[in-house]
């Protein structure tokens, strides 16, 4: 999976693999993340979101468990 760069205080990469629908996400504390069954519009609206943070939390975190 390619991680991408994105502009953010909380998230610098993110990568999405839509066939296994899995996504990982690095924070700028450093911490990595994977997430499972993420559906393709969650992906796209994070990588659109002005702020991929509030983004996260609001549609991301707590969600999508492996």
């Amino acid at each position: 999976m390619d991680m991408i760069l994105v502009w953010s205080s909380a998230i610098s990469e993110v990568g999405y693999d839509p066939q296994s629908m899995r996504m990982t996400i690095l924070f700028t504390s450093g911490g990595m993340y994977t997430y499972c069954r993420v559906p393709q519009h969650v992906y796209d609206g994070l990588m659109a979101a002005p702020s991929k943070g509030t983004y996260f939390d609001h549609h991301i975190r707590d969600r999508y468990h492996c």
